[in-house]
């Protein structure tokens, strides 16, 4: 196993002698160049190379998608902001309203605010033909954001979609709201501060996973996760997703530390790892099973040992956590399972009764042959759309990554698997991480079941590619476990440097190539 600060270093800097610089500068050059190489190496002594590389990459590509992008283009990002801006102003729970319609939950949200949703909605709905651009002159996004935020004036919307979610992955967007109305930004301004902040909070985040990995190579795959075009463009929109994805990379990476590299985690890392033990549950349920797994790193890596009393009782502290976790999971899913009977409201006039979970589970415990043909139907019809979903479909412009984009990505992918550490892991913990990929792929399709897709419906709908990204880790971390691919020299050993800025240069140009086409296609 190759690790170590001179490995990591190597693996980002390109090697610079001063031998090479002509005499007559060599002399004059050393200091700064000395100094540049301190800089570098405390950077990569405290971070890690991709963690350094990643909060640049991230925090400047984020930033562009935050920017370019209309406002509540993004996924459900009109719901997303309501359920946001309720638990900004203390709205926890799940609030009925009145709907004549139906079943459904929402609240209070600014009069200036529903006016630029109404604006985005009616805009991104239009649909119109090629070539010409998506979005509508930006003029009347300027027009309507200008007006002030202000709460004196009201309207309750309809956010059952996202009332479902707890508060803990609405944080950064609720600071976000508050600051913007503490400084007294419009409208236009509230909406980009907001998804800033959930973008600060995806940096922090994603950069504490990293560093866990400092000093081995498969620092890289994180990365590479980390910054995929629909990764990045989440944590530019204002979503639970963003903190969902950091909050699964960050406990993939813990799992992958103290599972699979057999490596002693900080006094730090283990209270990240208990913290995300109840965070994540109660960010989406559908990745519990994963949260779940801290329970698996043995108890030397935790710092927990035998020879005391306090050593065996601390032994059992990671169990506690994840029987917590768990228990709040259960918790919020039993305050927020009457939304379910709402669902409908999100489909066509027709179908708005159709989504009744009671009669799904029904179904799935009743019959479930119907239920697997249904369920693999869905993968002969669409796993083609979800594989590029994988990558990015970008918000409700419904805009696909360019094709030199996934290339890019699947040579990223390719290459920082390559390079990775030899993983080990006893084969128990292997197949107990293994089964629990699949078992919460299965969760999220009978969740989209149960709570979108209509009765008698033939597939399950309302599955996206983008809902296995926070699962991508750690399935990697067992095809690694099992199959160990490494790219090597004739000599037997697995460059770095070469494959890392590789990872990188095709990384930055599947970004580049998403945003040129997305700001095309949208602004043209």
């Amino acid at each position: 196993m190759t690790t170590g600060t001179e490995t990591e270093l190597s693996s980002s800097v390109p090697a610079v002698s001063v031998s090479s610089v002509p005499d007559s500068t060599a002399e004059r050059g050393s200091t700064p160049l000395r100094a540049a190489r301190r800089i570098l190496t405390g950077i990569d002594r405290r971070l890690g190379a991709a963690t350094a590389v990643f909060v640049v990459v991230a925090a400047v590509f984020g930033t562009v998608f935050a920017v370019i992008t209309p406002p509540f283009w993004g996924h459900d990002e009109i719901t997303q902001f309501g359920r946001a801006y309720q638990v900004a102003h203390g709205g926890f729970a799940p609030q009925r309203i009145s709907d004549d319609r139906g079943i459904a939950y929402g609240g209070k949200i600014p009069l200036s605010v529903d006016g630029l949703m109404g604006y985005a909605f009616d805009d991104y709905n239009r649909k119109p033909d090629e070539p010409a651009h998506l979005a509508a002159d930006a003029t009347g996004y300027d027009r309507l954001g200008a007006a002030p935020l202000t709460t004196d004036a009201t309207k309750t919307m309809w956010f059952t979609n996202t009332a479902a979610y707890s508060p803990i992955p609405y944080v950064p967007a609720a600071l976000g709201i508050r600051l913007a109305e503490a400084t007294g930004l419009d409208t236009g301004d509230a909406v980009l501060l907001t998804r800033l902040a959930g973008l600060v909070a995806y940096l922090l985040i994603v950069a504490l996973a990293l560093r866990t990995l400092r000093g081995f190579r498969i620092q890289w795959l994180a990365f590479t996760i980390a910054v995929l075009p629909i990764a990045l463009f989440q944590a530019g929109t204002i979503t639970a997703d963003t903190m969902t994805n950091a909050l699964a990379l960050l406990i993939s990476c813990l799992l992958v530390k103290g599972v699979f590299l057999d490596s002693r985690l900080s006094r730090g890392e283990v209270a990240a790892t208990l913290a995300t033990t109840l965070a994540l549950p109660l960010s989406k349920p559908t990745y519990v099973l994963l949260a779940m797994l801290v329970v698996l790193i043995p108890a030397r890596q935790f710092g927990f040992g035998k020879q005391s009393g306090l050593g065996k009782i601390l032994r059992w502290l990671p169990w506690c956590f994840a029987a917590v976790g768990a228990a709040l999971f259960a918790v919020w899913m039993k305050l927020a399972s009457p939304t379910g009977d709402g669902m409908g409201l999100m489909r066509q006039k027709s179908e708005w009764h159709s989504v009744r979970p009671g009669d799904q589970l029904h179904g799935i415990l009743s019959h479930p042959l119907h239920f697997s043909d249904v369920f693999f139907d869905s993968i002969w019809y669409r796993d083609q759309k979800w594989f590029t979903q994988f990558f990015g479909e970008l918000g409700f412009s419904y805009v696909s990554v360019p094709a030199i984009a996934i290339l890019a990505c699947l040579l990223a992918l390719a290459v920082s698997t390559g390079i990775a550490d030899r993983l080990t892991g006893n084969r128990l913990r292997t197949w107990i991480i293994a089964l629990t990929v699949p078992a919460s792929v299965a969760m999220i399709y009978v969740t989209l079941y149960m709570s979108f897709s209509p009765v008698g419906y033939w597939l399950i709908d309302g599955v996206q590619g983008r809902y296995f990204v926070p699962l991508a880790l750690i399935a990697f971390a067992v095809l690694l476990r099992w199959m160990p691919l490494r790219l090597s020299t004739s000599e037997g050993v697995t460059p770095v440097r070469g494959p890392a800025i590789t990872v990188v240069v095709a990384t930055v140009l599947a970004l580049v190539a998403t945003i040129v086409k997305y700001n095309l296609m949208v602004w043209g």
